[in-house]
């Protein structure tokens, strides 16, 4: 992706001294005619006619700062988009956020998670992720000066397997990965061979379930469910029909506030990258990241302060993502969240010499 470089403009003080010396010269004018028939009026009021262009300049000399603040020009950058509505809410609300504040030209592009989204950062045709769960596994690309790391998003992240709550309630140790297999015949299905049925996360998410039930032994076999939209299906179906369940989900999720879920346990976790993972451990509590292509943070764009800046919590992108789900744009989902938290937004754009 070509970017287009910042400029800056510098804004001009010769109206100033100008408009100083019209007023004096009005000035002088005006006094003159109202005191015609005292011979020395002009002389006794000459001062006073002179003060006020004295002090023009002065009154006038904070008309320059906002000038001097503009932001730079902005310039043409791409979001990486990757596939669950969490993801959408946050590359949504700071595209917004970009395009009215800052003027950029904003280019979405769907992509996959981790490598090919890395890769399309170091070939130039994309340059932020909003929300990564990966847990370094980008360092090859920094350490190839193509990506670096922009600090947290403010979400915390946790994926897991889930049973609907109604289980936890009726088998209370199912909670208890250790158990699994004592119940593995309630999650037999048609396409599970005999096996229980594990519902894993679509490609492209970070998913170990075939290491864990291989690690484990577990009587399940995974199941690819190809979407998040199909993993709340089966979720949902399960809750609502008191279906035998177990899938991969996570949060933040508006999902887990409007269909109560139970978390399946495993021994705590003791890895941040899913390719060194045993299987034997749960997945971690994640800290989200924010990546940018060195391109724009070197670059001087008003846009990598404010993805230097941008971060907010599980339930500001709940709410937005839930608005979403429910029908609205991504769009206007986004934008009435912006209208309703204009303090956060603005102290995203400190530094810019933008503000909404």
């Amino acid at each position: 992706m070509r970017h287009s470089r910042p400029t800056t403009r510098i804004a001009l003080v010769a109206a100033i001294a100008s408009t100083g010396l019209v007023l004096a010269a009005c000035g002088g004018g005006v006094n003159e005619a109202a005191e015609e028939p005292a011979a020395e009026a002009p002389a006794a009021e000459a001062p006073a006619a002179e003060e006020p262009a004295a002090e023009a300049p002065a009154e006038e000399a904070p008309a320059e700062e906002p000038a001097a603040a503009a932001p730079a020009e902005c310039g043409e950058w791409g979001i990486a988009m990757h596939p669950w509505v969490g993801y959408t809410a946050s590359a949504q609300v700071i595209t917004n956020v970009a395009q009215s504040a800052l003027g950029c030209t904003i280019e979405q592009a769907q992509l996959d998670e981790a490598g090919v989204t890395y890769d399309a950062i170091e070939a130039g045709s994309t340059d932020v992720v909003i929300e990564d769960w990966g847990g370094g596994r980008w360092q090859e690309w920094v350490d190839r000066g193509a990506v670096q790391e922009v600090g947290n998003n403010g979400n915390v992240g946790l994926i897991g397997m889930y049973v609907p709550q109604w289980m936890c309630d009726e088998y209370p140790d199912i909670s208890d990965a250790a158990n699994l297999n004592k119940y593995a015949e309630l999650f037999v299905t048609p396409e599970s061979g005999g096996k229980g049925a594990w519902y894993e996360g679509p490609p492209g998410y970070t998913t170990i379930g075939e290491k864990m039930i291989e690690a484990n032994k577990f009587d399940f076999k995974a199941i690819n469910t190809g979407s998040e939209q199909a993993l709340i299906d089966v979720l949902t179906k399960g809750s609502e029909e008191k279906t035998p369940v177990i899938a991969y989900f996570y949060e933040p999720q508006n999902f887990l506030a409007k269909v109560p879920l139970c978390r399946v346990n495993f021994p705590a976790n003791d890895w941040t990258d899913a390719a060194e993972a045993s299987g034997l451990t749960d997945y971690p509590k994640t800290e989200l990241k924010k990546l940018a292509s060195t391109e724009l943070m070197e670059s001087g764009s008003p846009f990598a302060t404010l993805v230097q800046n941008f971060s907010w919590t599980n339930e500001d992108q709940n709410q937005v993502a839930l608005d979403i789900e429910s029908g609205t744009s991504p769009e206007e989902a986004a934008q009435k969240w912006i209208d309703a938290n204009m303090d956060t937004v603005n102290g995203w754009l400190e530094g810019t010499g933008a503000s909404m």
